[in-house]
C-alpha cells in the first residue's frame, strides 16, 4: 500500500491502484487509522434491584411451592397471592446468572452410550455382523 500512497500523489489513487492491481477500496481501508474500542463499563442502574431483593426473588424460585414451574407460571401465582417481585425477564436474568437456566424438575438424565469392544484373544472368540 506505500507504493499506492506514493503513485497517488504523481497520477492519482484510482491511477496508482490500477496500475498495481490493488482494488481502490482496499487503499482506502487500509490507509484508515484502527479504531480501537474500549469496552464501556456501564454504572449500575439505579432501577436494579437491590442484594436483598434479589435473595428475595431467588428464595421465591427455590421454594418448594414452585421448584417445578416455569418463571412466567411463579410471577402469575404470586401475582395473584398480591406479592409483586420483579418481572418475568427478570427473574429469568436472576436464574440465568446463577447458573440455573435449564430443566428444574429433577429428571433422570440418560447416560452417554459408550460403544461396546469386543477383544479377542483367540480365533473364533468373537463374532460381529
Amino acid at each position: 500500500m506505500d507504493a499506492v500512497s506514493e503513485l497517488a500523489g504523481v497520477v492519482g489513487v484510482s491511477s496508482s491502484c490500477e496500475a498495481i492491481g490493488v482494488p481502490r477500496s482496499a487503499f482506502y481501508r487500509y490507509s484508515r487509522p484502527k479504531i480501537i474500542k474500549v469496552p464501556r463499563i456501564r454504572p449500575r442502574s439505579h432501577r436494579a434491584l437491590s442484594e436483598d431483593e434479589h435473595q428475595r426473588v431467588l428464595e421465591a424460585l427455590h421454594s418448594p411451592r414452585y421448584v417445578d414451574k416455569a418463571p412466567r407460571q411463579i410471577y402469575a401465582s404470586l401475582l395473584d397471592e398480591g406479592v409483586y417481585l420483579c418481572s418475568v425477564r427478570t427473574m429469568y436474568r436472576i436464574l440465568a446468572s446463577e447458573g440455573e437456566l435449564r430443566e428444574r424438575r429433577d429428571l433422570l438424565r440418560h447416560p452417554v452410550y459408550e460403544k461396546p469392544e469386543l477383544l479377542a484373544t483367540g480365533p473364533n472368540q468373537v463374532w460381529s455382523w
